[in-house]
């Protein structure tokens, strides 16, 4: 598949890691559509980046909000053969903290947006997809997803958040091997430390601490380098079924 000839629905799109790859695809010649919360800033991309991209809102732990989203990209650009999962949240808690033990709602919440949204979107991309016409080697698509260093290096105060990228990684290859049938490739990327929204609260020397804990480069990452990678794995046929750290390799410490 080449970046030019894709038709990409990209969650979390708005801003951080969507973002650069809705960038990306735009550059190489792709259709994109944004599908976030965010409507000023999904609204404000789309408008900059012209007639190659739309912005849906749409909630990504809603069956009909991903549904209405998907059947907007269906009309406007004919299809879909390319969805980016970036959709996500990183609030940190401990189970017990001074307040008590962790709400379960909280633990349910991070899992339903992190975990249960992105199987949401993927199953409902795929269900499209099959509907592609194969190349020559016979893919009809790509589901990239997004998991994290802290799914296998999890930390104090991330047990939610560990437990939904977790997740995240656990289902890739039994969906690879599933949606071979049909040829889909299913990745998923697990970043470190990126520069990324959820970061950006942190103040300038907090954020600079938290790069100098990655061996090399030792700072913190760039959405480009996400996307470039998921637009690696789009135009390159043998990467499926597999888990790709992209943490300059960092291996977190306990806290």
């Amino acid at each position: 598949m080449k970046i030019k000839d894709c038709k990409a629905i990209v969650t979390g799109g708005a801003s951080g890691l969507g973002e650069a790859c809705i960038r990306n695809l735009v550059k190489g010649g792709a259709k994109a559509v944004i599908l976030d919360l965010d409507q000023a800033r999904g609204e404000k991309l789309a408008s900059e980046l012209g007639n190659s991209v739309i912005f849906v809102k749409t909630d990504v732990t809603s069956e009909e909000s991903v549904q209405s989203a998907i059947q907007k990209a269906l009309d406007t650009f004919g299809g879909i053969n390319v969805a980016i999962n970036c959709a996500g949240i990183g609030d940190p808690g401990k189970m017990l903290s001074k307040k008590g033990p962790m709400p379960l709602a909280t633990f349910n919440r991070m899992v339903q947006i992190n975990l249960v949204g992105t199987f949401n979107v993927a199953r409902l991309a795929v269900a499209q997809m099959v509907n592609n016409k194969p190349s020559e080697d016979g893919e009809k698509g790509v589901v990239i997803n997004t998991a994290s260093a802290a799914a296998f290096d999890g930390q104090i105060g991330q047990p939610a958040y560990s437990a939904s990228k977790a997740g995240v990684v656990g289902m890739t290859l039994p969906l690879a091997r599933e949606c071979a049938e049909y040829g889909i490739r299913v990745m998923t990327i697990a970043p470190g430390l990126f520069n990324t929204p959820m970061l950006a609260i942190l103040p300038e020397a907090a954020r600079d601490a938290l790069g100098k804990m990655v061996p090399f480069p030792s700072r913190l990452g760039k959405p480009d380098e996400y996307a470039g990678l998921a637009m690696h794995i789009i135009e390159n046929l043998m990467l499926n079924g597999e888990v790709i750290r992209l943490d300059g390799a960092i291996r977190m410490a306990a806290k």
